[in-house]
């Protein structure tokens, strides 16, 4: 199937590895035309930008949790591709030490609310704002703003509340925007990605903890671990203005059916081999 995203201008922002990398892959592979945004590991997406030899991409430093910042992306995608089509708002932050809500530190807390609600704000407002200034495209392929949120979002994390809660903001925020996005285009559309545990660099460590898989993958009747490539086939899918031209407002979890609750005996979950198969793929 022929995804329409053939010389569509992507930004995604957080694209320096993980999920991010994930989906600067896999836009490219559909022939889009790309800007990405990365922050403290900016280096690494330049480098990994010229290895791979991505052509019409564009890499921007830019920290979503300063709105200016984030407007001057988008001002770049601009003045380079003329528009931006489509956003993923992908940059997160998640704290892996474990900490309940009297024990985390105001810094920790305002440091994942900053990233994971706010520069999702910021990220869409650069957006909203550049949509207004370019318009809709003429062939009615409508605008695509697309959010990765998280299974916490909609069933809480202990020992991580501010990441939960930052989450699950996104909720309240797609369901608004995607109301505000048809004034601008009346085609654009507006949905979130809900990953459940993504093996990236920032679970990795957690994962090869004794006991966490057990717990993760109890929850789910998948026995098996989420991978960045899922999260950003199913950003294919919600960018799309062929298959999902008729999705707005919506929550896809790419999470092996989790739910909130244990549906497996722990003797029922293998660690070990599910790791292996991390390590093998």
């Amino acid at each position: 199937m022929d995804l329409q995203l053939a010389d569509k201008v992507v930004l995604v922002t957080g694209a320096s590895g993980g999920i991010g990398r994930a989906l600067a892959e896999a836009f490219a592979a559909e022939g889009a035309r790309l800007v990405l945004t990365g922050n403290a590991q900016f280096k690494a997406l330049e480098d990994w930008l010229a290895a791979a030899r991505i052509p019409n991409a564009l890499a921007i430093r830019a920290d979503t949790t300063d709105p200016a910042a984030m407007d001057s992306a988008f001002d770049a995608a601009r003045a380079r591709f003329g528009r931006v089509d489509a956003a993923i708002a992908n940059a997160g932050r998640w704290t892996p030490e474990h900490a309940l809500i009297h024990e985390a530190s105001p810094e920790r807390i305002r440091a994942n609310i900053e990233t994971n609600l706010l520069g999702t704000i910021w990220t869409a407002r650069g957006f909203f704002r550049t949509l207004a200034a370019t318009g809709p495209r003429p062939d009615a392929h409508g605008a695509s703003l697309v959010l990765i949120g998280s299974t916490a979002g909609r069933f809480g994390e202990k020992g991580h509340a501010e990441y939960a809660a930052s989450k699950a903001g996104l909720r309240g925020l797609a369901l608004t925007l995607k109301n505000e996005i048809v004034d601008l285009d009346p085609f654009g559309r507006v949905n979130v990605i809900e990953p459940g545990w993504t093996v990236t660099h920032m679970a990795r460590a957690s994962l090869e903890t004794p006991g966490v898989v057990g717990r993760v993958v109890r929850t789910m009747p998948l026995r098996q671990l989420g991978r960045a490539a899922d999260v950003a086939r199913a950003a294919l899918f919600l960018a799309s203005p062929a298959a999902s031209r008729h999705v707005s407002g919506e929550f896809l979890t790419v999470a092996g059916g989790m739910e909130g609750r244990s549906l497996w005996e722990a003797g029922a979950i293998d660690e070990d081999a599910i790791r292996r198969r991390v390590r093998e793929e």
